[in-house]
This record gives C-alpha cells, structure tokens and sequence, in this order.
C-alpha cells in the first residue's frame, strides 16, 4: 500500500498549520518524514496511493459499550444510541464529540467506541480537503487491539506514556507518579520509546526500552483495521468501494510482496502463448499438408495440369471434361435431375414448360401443396439436389460439394 500517513496536530488546523507525515511506498518501509504545511506535503508517486490521517493518542477517549438489541452499526439512531450510552462517562457534551465504532461490530457483544472532539477533526478533515488532499481513512495513533505494549512518546518537556493493548488506550504523563494509574504491568511487556524520550521512559520504566520513530509507528496505525470516518466523516459507500478498488489494484501492480504473484502472472502468460503459437503452427502444418495431397492428387489424375491454383475447382473442371469427352452424365446433368425429379414428384402432374440452364432445371405449371412441395423438397436432398416452390414453378438445383 503506497501511502501519505499524516499525523494530525493536536491544535486546531488552519492552512499555515504544519502537518508531521511519514512516506512509504509499500506499507511498510519508511521512505522519508518530515514536516510541512498542508500544501507541500509530498505526493506518492504510484497511482492508487492514499492519504491515511492518524489522530494523536491525547486526543482520543476510549469506551467499553454494548449496543442494546435490535440496534445495528448501520441503525440510523445509532449515534443517539451511542450519546445515551456514553453521558455518563464523557468529560465534554455529547454534541461537542465525534464518535466511532470498532471494526467488525458483533451483536450482542461490548465493543470499544473511539471519542474526539468533533470541531478539532472537521476543521482538520477540511483543511485537507481543500488543498485537494482528502483522507482516504483516519486512524488512530493507538487501538485497542493485539497484545499490550508500553510506549513514550514525545519530547522530554511533554512526554507521555501510552498503554496499548485489546483491554484498552491508557495515556499518561511520562513520570513515576503514573505507573501507579496503569493497568497492572508484567515484567516481560514490551516497552518502546521514541529516541528523544529514551532515557526518560528508562528512568521511569526502570527497564531499557526498545527504540521507534514516530513516523515509523505512524505507519503500523496506518495498518490498523479501524477508520474512523464514520458518521459525518465518512465517505459514500460507492466512493469508498472505488478508492479501495484502486488501491488494491495498484499493490497488486507495485507493491513487493505481490512480486511472486505479478511474476506468476506474467510466466502463465507467457506460457499460454507460446502454446498458442505452437498450436497454431501445428494447425497451419496439418492444413499445407492437406492442401499438398490435394494438389499431387491432382497432378496425379490428371498430369496435363501444370499449374496448381485452385485444386477443387480445378479437379471438377477435369472431371466434367472428361466427362463430356466420354458421354458420362452426372448430377448437373438434365437426364440426371429429371430421373431425379420423376422418383419423388406425385404421380400424373401435368407440366407447361422446362427450362434448363447454368445446371438449374425450372418446371413450370406445378401446383403442389405445401406438404407436396415439402415431401418433394425431402426426397429430392436424399439425392443431392435442393428444391424451392416458387408459385407453380419448382426450381431444382444442384447441392454444393462440400
């Protein structure tokens, strides 16, 4: 996944706002981060790339819920629901707060709702926007989700401390006097702190922590499953559908670990056409050496031909010269058609006229039925002859050779 990750500020955005972002190319890999207002940020140069926004840690409050019966994360009162439910626990007005539902909600089992405050998001969501940047997902910085991880973040004169995991988001300032507040620690949790704050987070900690980057976390929030555009935030379900259509079309076009895929593609390709082309040659051989038999059966019967353009043609043009030459009838012949004819006409049918020519015989005077001409039209293709009841006259033609 090619990506802009921008991390929101924690002030209210204007246009002369600097936004924190990380660059990857694949999803995964840090290309480049830095700082700059919203219309210099950088633009990914795949197609497909999405711009994800990460809401910071101290802006969000996490609550544990469970949704009453026959309301659904698609209810239309659902965000009524979700202020009755959270009155009680909320510090700000239900109104002044943007809220959010966990991804792949179960009925009838507590889900983690995410709150904001509603303005600081829309004014941010909008700056974006109108420097023609808008977010594809907005994500948070830490999920409830996976296994719980401790992490220092920020600088040494506003540090926090962050507790991460599937049983909650618990941020705290970075100081002895917090540990006390944190959900009860093991000794072997993970503790990662960004490098400016290291040997703070080891102070406090009493342990040496791991060390990450913001942005490099940055992108593992990117990754989550939450979004939490939601409700007023959240795109159409068509735009949505087509922006996640083009983004898993450009992975599949650009990212590394679709390369074995892309090069099994191209190999099957490849392989299938070059069975095509030997298919093809097999055919064009079979057909020439048909088309040659032909041909030497030709010159063969007859060796006065010494030029070879069209054998069937040719071969039937020989056959009626001989023919002719030998006083042999056959099937175009008047005598022929006429034996013919007589076998499958009705008996004692009068007849005003015959005509003959080009190898057509035209009787004129016939009044058959239309099951007469039908039965004639049978009998006559058990022959080799085509017949057709124009009016009282019944044209007999020869059937084409194959």
């Amino acid at each position: 996944m090619s990506a802009l990750v921008v991390h929101l500020p924690l002030q209210t955005v204007t246009a002369s706002t600097e936004f924190d972002y990380a660059l990857t190319v694949d999803g995964s890999t840090l290309e480049s981060h830095g700082s700059a207002p919203v219309a210099l940020l950088p633009v990914p140069v795949r197609a497909g790339a999405e711009l994800v926004a990460v809401v910071p840690a101290a802006m969000l409050s996490w609550h544990r819920v469970e949704l009453p019966k026959g309301t659904s994360a698609s209810s239309p009162r659902l965000r009524a629901v979700l202020e009755g439910l959270l009155e009680d626990q909320l510090l700000d007005e239900p109104e002044a707060l943007h809220f959010a539902l966990q991804p792949q909600v179960r009925p009838g089992a507590a889900l983690w709702v995410a709150a904001c405050d509603r303005g600081w998001l829309r004014s941010a969501v909008q700056v974006l926007e109108s420097a023609e940047r808008p977010a594809s997902r907005i994500v948070p910085e830490f999920a409830p989700e996976g296994e719980p991880v401790l992490y220092a973040i920020g600088d040494p004169q506003q540090a926090s401390l962050v507790a991460a995991g599937r049983d909650g988001v618990t941020v705290l300032p970075l100081a002895s006097q917090s540990l006390a507040l944190l959900p009860q620690l093991s000794g072997d949790m993970p503790c990662i702190a960004e490098p400016a704050v290291a040997e703070l987070a080891e102070q406090v900690l009493q342990r040496q922590p791991g060390l990450q980057q913001a942005p490099q976390r940055w992108l593992r929030s990117a990754q989550s499953a939450w979004d939490l555009a939601q409700f007023e935030f959240s795109s159409s379900g068509r735009a949505r559908a087509f922006k996640k259509l083009g983004t898993a079309w450009a992975d599949l076009l650009a990212a590394p670990q679709w390369r074995p895929a892309r090069w099994g593609a191209v190999l099957l390709v490849a392989l299938n056409l070059v069975g095509l082309n030997a298919w093809a040659w097999r055919e064009r051989a079979s057909l020439e050496q048909q088309r040659e038999a032909v041909r030497r059966t030709l010159t063969q019967t007859f060796p006065q031909v010494k030029v070879v353009v069209d054998a069937p043609v040719q071969m039937e043009r020989e056959v009626a010269a001989l023919r002719q030459l030998t006083g042999a009838t056959s099937g175009r012949d008047l005598e022929a058609m006429l034996g013919a004819l007589g076998s499958a006409a009705p008996p004692q049918r009068p007849v005003n006229a015959l005509e003959f020519a080009g190898g057509e015989l035209r009787i004129k005077g016939l009044a058959y039925s239309a099951d007469e001409a039908r039965n004639v039209a049978a009998a006559l293709k058990s022959q080799g002859y085509s017949s057709t009841l124009q009016g009282e006259t019944l044209l007999v033609t020869p059937e084409a050779t194959p």
